[in-house]
């Protein structure tokens, strides 16, 4: 007997789900929809199987949809609806069930000892051809709904209920993404519950993101981002409340700790926030916005592949974000943001391995990159039309014309469509795209690097020859820059107090990651203790948005002109994660999937530590104790870096 599965056109799922979760939006009693166009799921498709019988055997067809099943047989076709016992066989037998809905996918569950929705069945949009259906290890059961996620709950009681204003604030241990619910020992009332991630939010009942009245029967309110909860003008009656934490069950498949406390302490808070923002998708927070954010998945990736190794919710992740064709703007209307995307469809590859995903996603990388070819100046560089938002960061950027750091990720982008295609054996792709990434970089060279400064400009038209970091780490990082002008960078920009310093823990992680790169560990660490340690001084459970250690403990938590704008659980601030795994523990992943990996620690900066981390199908744990290193795995085609030897691991398990 087969395994039955939920099966649908491949995308719809990720798509219908990835709709509802950038409508989950609320501030302040309005709803707010993501702004940004994608296409959509669909509304009918065809689902086909052809078996050869040796025996009669009997199948049913569930299905969220109005729609019938076809039977196609030698002695005649025959159509049966949906729920209904069907007998088939001997022989051989064409299954069509043809599935329709408005509201939704179409998706069928089929149920069978022969016959049932495993791995072999292909969906079709009656308009291209037919393609493997999809499916989830989430919904493997015919009284489930695809459409409703089930989400894993766990509950939590306050740790501390205090008195104050004339009502009651409760504190929860951490900042959790909640129901709450409300116990009225003298009858239901009418109370507002005022949510927030910092205490001060919670007790401003005018500015606070979430403020909701449970509901009379349940005494629960609205899942949101909660951490403390204010109940203001507290009558006679008595409450209790709970909060009921609802999240995707990940699991965590790497550890660390050493001997420094602040170390420790930073990778737990940012294997929290990285938690709670890792649920159907990668959403940038779990209060403001909640959406999904390409620049924000992106760097995902990279601490996914180093804590939790789900190569599904990537997947998920990326499909969302794309849409179906025609491409008519950029993902999340953000120019940088498009060309993340197709570098994070690459990175999801040389993590897993995943050539199955890469030849589905492989023509919505070429259509994605097409259109960006066709917004490009008379130079060739890409720049932004109407509608168009180049970000890159929030920092002060000469944004006059084409914009130095876009190039950057745009060359990089050519350079990685070269290798999928080559991947796939697409040759005459592979020449196309390894000449316009040559003719790219050329001209970046010619029209922002400026001799004098030792550096990329900005903008070549405005004539102000400005210098930011953005442009000239993205060189580094993604290896635009010759050797000699990547020396002169590190002198002229990265290691020059004048030129303003990174903000957030976004760009935090480009800069971070090119200094790893260059070596400059120690100068990596001393700011993951200073930056990210700095918000644990502030008493901070997860990582924020953004964080300016001079700005004053009353503004805080103020950004976009909002008091409490500022998102305290963002999923682009748990990159410590990645820099502790890949340069200070030194795995790197050398063959697409963790089929070859090295480990090369540096164990000068520590006393001690105990890592365990993913690789392939197994993991790879290394103990020092301050005097002897032990490294274990148990998978193989690793190699130990160390201290000036290479040697090859042995897999414990074999």
């Amino acid at each position: 007997m087969g395994k039955s599965y939920w099966i649908w056109y491949p995308g719809d799922f990720e798509l219908y789900h990835g709709m509802k979760q950038n409508f989950s939006r609320v501030e302040r009693g309005y709803g707010w929809p993501a702004f940004w166009k994608s296409e959509g799921f669909r509304n009918r498709v065809a689902f086909r199987r052809i078996y050869e019988l040796k025996e009669e055997t009997t199948f049913t067809v569930f299905s969220n949809s109005v729609g019938h099943v076809l039977v196609e047989k030698e002695e005649g076709d025959k159509k049966y609806p949906f729920g209904r016992e069907i007998t088939a066989g001997p022989g051989k037998v064409r299954i069509s069930v043809h599935a329709g809905c408005i509201e939704a996918f179409p998706s069928i569950y089929v149920k069978g000892d022969v016959i049932c929705s495993d791995k072999g069945w292909l969906a079709e949009d009656y308009n291209t051809p037919a393609v493997p259906a999809g499916r989830s290890k989430y919904f493997t059961e015919p009284q489930q709904t695809p459409t409703v996620w089930e989400y894993k709950e766990k509950e939590y009681d306050p740790v501390k209920v205090t008195p104050c204003h004339g009502g009651l604030l409760f504190e929860f241990e951490t900042e959790l993404d909640a129901v709450l619910e409300v116990k009225f020992q003298r009858g239901y009332m009418p109370i507002k519950v005022c949510c927030g991630e910092s205490m001060e939010e919670a007790l401003d009942v005018e500015h606070c993101y979430y403020s909701w009245q449970p509901d009379e029967k349940t005494g629960r309110c609205p899942r949101c981002a909660v951490r403390f909860a204010f109940v203001p003008d507290m009558g006679p009656w008595g409450i209790k409340m709970k909060a009921i934490h609802q999240y995707v069950d990940i699991p965590v498949k790497a550890s660390f700790t050493c001997g420094e406390k602040r170390l420790n302490d930073i990778w737990s808070v940012a294997e929290h926030t990285f938690r709670l923002c890792s649920g159907i998708f990668f959403i940038d927070g779990v209060k403001r916005d909640k959406w999904i954010w390409s620049g924000d998945a992106y760097q995902s990736l990279f601490v996914n592949k180093y804590l939790m190794a789900d190569a599904e919710i990537d997947q998920r992740t990326l499909v969302a974000l794309r849409g179906n064709d025609p491409v008519t703007c950029h993902i999340n209307t953000i120019v940088d943001y498009s060309l993340l995307w197709i570098l994070g469809v690459m990175e999801h590859y040389q993590a897993y391995g995943d050539k199955e995903f890469l030849t589905q996603i492989y023509s919505k990388m070429k259509s994605l990159m097409e259109f960006c070819a066709d917004r490009r100046e008379e130079h060739g560089f890409l720049i932004g039309k109407e509608k168009d938002w180049i970000y890159i960061d929030w920092a002060d950027m000469d944004k006059d014309g084409p914009l130095c750091a876009e190039q950057m990720l745009f060359a990089s982008c050519w350079r990685v469509m070269a290798q999928a295609g080559a991947m796939l054996g697409r040759e005459v792709d592979v020449q196309t795209y390894q000449k316009e990434y040559k003719n790219l970089k050329a001209i970046i060279q010619k029209y922002f690097w400026d001799e004098e400064k030792g550096a990329y400009i900005d903008s070549f038209t405005s004539g102000r020859r400005n210098v930011t970091r953005h442009a000239n780490i993205f060189a580094i990082l993604f290896d635009i820059a010759e050797e000699e002008q990547q020396e002169q960078i590190l002198e002229h920009v990265l290691d020059n107090d004048e030129i303003p310093q990174i903000t957030t823990p976004y760009f935090n992680f480009f800069e971070l990651d090119v200094l790893c790169k260059k070596g400059r560990l120690q100068q990596v660490l001393d700011k993951i203790r200073a930056y990210w340690g700095g918000m644990l001084d502030r008493d901070a459970v997860t990582f924020w948005e953004q964080f300016d250690p001079e700005a004053p403990v009353e503004e805080q938590y103020d950004m976009y002109g909002d008091r409490f704008g500022k998102s305290l659980c963002h999923a682009w601030a748990a990159s410590p994660i990645y820099f502790l795994a890949k340069y200070f523990m030194g795995l790197n992943i050398t063959e697409a999937g963790g089929k070859s990996f090295e480990v090369a620690p540096h164990t000068e900066f520590f006393d001690s530590f105990d890592c365990t981390l993913p690789v392939g199908d197994g993991e790879v744990r290394l103990i020092w104790d301050g005097k002897e290193l032990s490294v274990e795995t148990t998978v193989s085609g690793g190699i130990l870096n160390y201290n000036g030897e290479v040697r090859q691991l042995e897999a414990i398990n074999e």
